[in-house]
């Protein structure tokens, strides 16, 4: 990757006070992220509504250091780097006005593909929700196998659409609240790995920004603006997955929810969003295609194994399940003789495999 100029681009959004709005008319009036810094004093108070401080602002030496000290750790990791303007940046994410200047990325995935999706859902989601979000990627896999799925890697339905998308041979973007120099939550770091594969975590933010709470509001305007619909697995009367929605609408882009019964507590929200048509009801893929135009591609599909190859340790693992479903990972961990860390890693490893399901509490049961 060219790092020419990379400096500058970062050095942007440094600048004190400044908003990617803002920032992007700056750019335009002098020419350039390095034109900005560049300029003299008196030629920057020319630009409209610049106020007497920024000039000042923009001059601070210690702004350009951070942003060098943030190059040398895109180059030591192998990152990307996309400005807002540079043709590999995601051009549906380019037409929202309010789009970062700059986003990170850890992985290789083509954002502009011809179909992308996202799909959020409360964190607290229920085995429904989970089997919903399930059935979904996986029909949309068979019919659509070059879709891309985006979400937030976050408790719940976030990581239940990133394993679906990945046990069913799916590109999937995780999209961040903090930088790339941590993962949170912390018990996702596997499933994020597994996404670097297969996928990429991106984020505006930098390396050292911690997943502070104004975080995950604003990385939600991300979410929605990559993809060309935003479905709501589940939600209840709040939460960031109807902010996602309301986002989604003001970029003129397609939103779905799946219904649920007038008296559950995380349908609310979904129901709410079809009440007050701010979302498609979406029952199946035939629904979404349907409302998308979206037709099913050609290709021949591919029988399932089986009979899945399994390591030592997920046989004993696959063993206990038999004699014991829906069984604490605490208490596999016991029968096994195997510590929780290694149980947990084998654990995700056939969930992949389609062997087993993950149920709240850190509770999993056999699925054969």
């Amino acid at each position: 990757m060219d790092l020419t100029g990379l400096k500058y681009k970062i050095a942007i959004s440094l600048i004190p006070g400044i908003g990617h709005v803002y920032a992007k008319k700056l750019i335009s009036y002098t020419g350039s992220p390095e034109a900005v810094f560049k300029e003299s004093k008196k030629n920057l108070l020319l630009i409209p509504d610049i106020g007497k401080t920024l000039p000042g602002k923009i001059a601070d030496k210690a702004i350009l250091e951070k942003a060098e000290k943030e190059v040398e750790f895109i180059r030591k990791f192998k990152l990307k780097a996309h400005f807002y303007l540079d043709p590999h940046y995601p051009e549906r994410l380019r037409h929202c006005s309010d789009a970062p200047i700059m986003l990170f990325q850890k992985g290789d995935t083509e954002f502009n593909s011809q179909k992308v999706i996202s799909i959020v859902g409360t964190r607290r989601a229920t085995h429904r929700g989970r089997d919903l979000c399930n059935t979904f990627v996986s029909d949309l896999s068979e019919r659509h196998p070059e879709i891309l799925i985006i979400s937030g890697l976050a408790y719940g339905i976030d990581i239940a659409a990133h394993k679906a998308s990945l046990s069913n041979g799916l590109k999937t973007v995780a999209v961040l609240a903090h930088g790339l120099s941590t993962i949170y939550p912390a018990a996702h770091r596997d499933i994020a790995r597994k996404i670097i594969k297969q996928g990429s975590l991106v984020t505006e933010f930098l390396s050292y920004e911690l997943p502070e709470k104004p975080n995950f509001v604003k990385r939600n305007r991300i979410i929605a603006g990559l993809a060309d619909a935003t479905i709501i697995v589940e939600s209840g009367k709040k939460g960031g997955a109807l902010i996602t929605a309301d986002l989604a609408n003001s970029y003129n882009r397609d939103v779905f929810a799946f219904p649920g019964r007038v008296n559950d507590t995380w349908s609310k929200g979904c129901n709410r969003l079809i009440l007050t048509n701010r979302a498609a009801l979406i029952e199946d893929v035939s629904n979404f295609e349907y409302i998308m135009g979206w037709t099913p591609q050609e290709h021949k599909t591919v029988q399932k194994e089986l009979f899945v190859k399994l390591e030592e340790e997920e046989e004993k693992l696959v063993s206990i399940l038999k004699e014991h479903d829906n069984i604490s990972i605490d208490k596999i961990s016991l029968l096994a003789g195997m510590p929780v860390s290694s149980v947990s890693s084998t654990l995700l490893s056939l969930e992949f495999k389609g062997m087993v399901k993950s149920l709240p509490g850190k509770v999993y049961s056999k699925n054969f």
